[in-house]
C-alpha cells in the first residue's frame, strides 16, 4: 500500500490517495480534477511504476471533489470500476446536482441560515472561481451499502458507513497482513489487526466538517456522533485518512472530535443564553468570527447542524431562521453517546 499526496489549494490541503497494487490495481480516493493535481497524481502513481491505465478499481470514501473529483477520467482511461456507497452515488455519476451548481438549492440554504446579502454574494462568487474542474467527468458507478465486502488487488476491504460530513461517508476496514509490503501498525504478532482508509470521518489535525460539507444530510450532527462512537468500538490499529498523516490512534482522535463537538453544543447553548434568539448565520458569527472562501459556508452550515439538533431535544425552538433557547438547564450530555475521551484514554482503547 503507498500514499500518494495531492495538492489542494481549494479546500484543506494534501489530499492523500492510496495505491494497492497486487494481483488488480486499485485506489482508494482520488484527487480533484485540476491539471495540476492531474499531473501529479500520474507522476505518484508513476513513481511506483503504474500507470493510469492500469488502474482496475477506484474506492471513493465519498463525493466531494477533492476525493472524488479524478474518479471518472481514470475510469475513461483505464476502464477501472469506481464503487461509491449509495448515499453518495448521484454525486459522482451525475444524476444528482452539488449545491455548487445549484442556485435554487442555495437560495433555500442560504435563505434557511439567514445569510445576508454580502457573505452570500461571496460565496457564489467563490464557488464560480473554484467550480471549473473540481470535479471531472461523470463516472458510471458501482454501489454498496454498509457492510458490502469489496475484494480488489487481493485485499478484503470492509464498507463501514460513517455518515455526517457527507450521506455516504465510508470507511473500508481490512486486515493489513493482507496487504502486499505493508507492515501492520500494531505489528507482525498482533492478533487479527484491523486498519481503515477513514477518507474524511476521522483526520488528524482539525474536525471534518458537518452541515455545510453535504447540506443533504438530515441530522448532521446525530449522524457524525454515532459515527465517532463507531470508529471508537472499532478500535482499528491505525486510520489511513483523506488528508495528511497516518493516525495511529484513530479510537483516540475520533473521541476527541467527540469531545469538541460537545464542547461546541455548549458554546451554541451560552450564544442562545447570552445574546437572545439568533441565526444559524449570526450563531456562526459568535463561534467561529469573520470566514473566507469555502468557509463562509462551512461555519453557517456547521452553526446550523447544532441549532437543529437542539431543536430535535427540544432544548432550543426554531422561529422562522431564527431560534431561542428554551431549556438553558437541559443535559446537554444526553444529547451525544456515552463514549468520552476519558474512556478511551483509560480503557481498553488506549
Amino acid at each position: 500500500m503507498k500514499r500518494i499526496q495531492l495538492g489542494n489549494t481549494v479546500f484543506e490541503g494534501e489530499n492523500d490517495a492510496y495505491l494497492l497494487d497486487g494481483e488488480t490495481t486499485a485506489l482508494v480516493d482520488t484527487g480533484v480534477a485540476t491539471p495540476d493535481v492531474r499531473a501529479e497524481f500520474e507522476a505518484g502513481l508513476a513513481a511506483y511504476g503504474v500507470d493510469v491505465s492500469d488502474v482496475d478499481a477506484v474506492l471513493l470514501t465519498h463525493w466531494h471533489p477533492d476525493h472524488a473529483g479524478l474518479a471518472g477520467e481514470i475510469q475513461a482511461e483505464s476502464g477501472a470500476d469506481v464503487f461509491v456507497h449509495e448515499a453518495d452515488a448521484p454525486l459522482v455519476d451525475g444524476s444528482g446536482t452539488q449545491l455548487i451548481d445549484d442556485p435554487a438549492l442555495q437560495r433555500e440554504t442560504f435563505d434557511r441560515w439567514g445569510m445576508p446579502d454580502g457573505p452570500r454574494e461571496r460565496l457564489v462568487d467563490f464557488f464560480a472561481e473554484v467550480s471549473t474542474g473540481l470535479r471531472g467527468r461523470d463516472a458510471d458507478v458501482t454501489t454498496f451499502v454498509d457492510g458490502d465486502r469489496i475484494e480488489v488487488a487481493g485485499v478484503e476491504l470492509e464498507a463501514v458507513h460513517l455518515p455526517g460530513h457527507t450521506a455516504g461517508l465510508t470507511a473500508f476496514a481490512f486486515d493489513p497482513r493482507a496487504v502486499p509490503g505493508h507492515e501492520p501498525v500494531a505489528g507482525p504478532d498482533a492478533v487479527a489487526p484491523e486498519e481503515a482508509f477513514t477518507g474524511d470521518a476521522v483526520l488528524p489535525r482539525y474536525t471534518p466538517n458537518v452541515g455545510g460539507a453535504d447540506v443533504r444530510v438530515a441530522e448532521p450532527i446525530a449522524d457524525y456522533a454515532a459515527s465517532l462512537a463507531r470508529v471508537v468500538d472499532r478500535d482499528f490499529d491505525a486510520a489511513h485518512p483523506g488528508h495528511r498523516e497516518r493516525i495511529d490512534a484513530p479510537s483516540h482522535r475520533a473521541a476527541e472530535i467527540l469531545d469538541h463537538h460537545r464542547h461546541r453544543t455548549r458554546r451554541v447553548v451560552d450564544v442562545l443564553d447570552r445574546e437572545g434568539p439568533r441565526t444559524a448565520w449570526e450563531t456562526s458569527a459568535e463561534l467561529f468570527g469573520d470566514l473566507s472562501g469555502i468557509h463562509v459556508l462551512h461555519g453557517p452550515g456547521e452553526a446550523s447542524a447544532h441549532l437543529e439538533h437542539l431543536t430535535a431535544a427540544g432544548v432550543v425552538a426554531r422561529d422562522g431562521t431564527s431560534y431561542r433557547l428554551v431549556d438553558p438547564d437541559a443535559d446537554l450530555d444526553a444529547l451525544f453517546p456515552t463514549t468520552r475521551l476519558d474512556d478511551v484514554v483509560d480503557g481498553a482503547n488506549a
